[in-house]
Formats: C-alpha cells, structure tokens, sequence
C-alpha cells in the first residue's frame, strides 16, 4: 500500500487532526509523489517541493502509523 493509499483513509471534509490536515492537502496536490512507499521521497518532496507547508515532525508520526498499520 502506498503511504498516499494509506492517507486517503483519513480524509474529511473537517479537519480534525494532522493526518486530516495532511490527507486533505495531498489529495489537492496533482503532483503529490501518490506511488511511493519510500519515506525519503515523500518527505524530501514535502520538504522542497509541497505547495503547502505541513510539520516535519508530524509527517515523522503519521509515517510511524504509516508503518504499523
């Protein structure tokens, strides 16, 4: 499962949390990396290239859910 699968399960249209947020932000973005399962590739792309700011350190926790689903 890619970590964009995995995201798409949290979105909402209200925000309620992180993973919301995050989940509602990739979706909007075309250009979103939505077949990796590499941690580096998404968390380089959302470092230098997102069209929107989201908290390094939060993406470092919904990875972790990412990886014990």
């Amino acid at each position: 499962m890619t970590f964009y699968t995995f995201l798409m399960k949290y979105r909402a249209p209200i925000e309620k949390d992180d993973i919301t947020r995050l989940a509602n932000l990739a979706f909007q973005d075309t250009l979103f990396p939505k077949q990796s399962t590499h941690f580096d590739e998404i968390s380089t792309y959302l470092e230098t290239q997102a069209p929107f700011y989201f908290n390094l350190t939060l993406f470092d926790e919904i990875w972790q859910m990412y990886l014990e689903r």
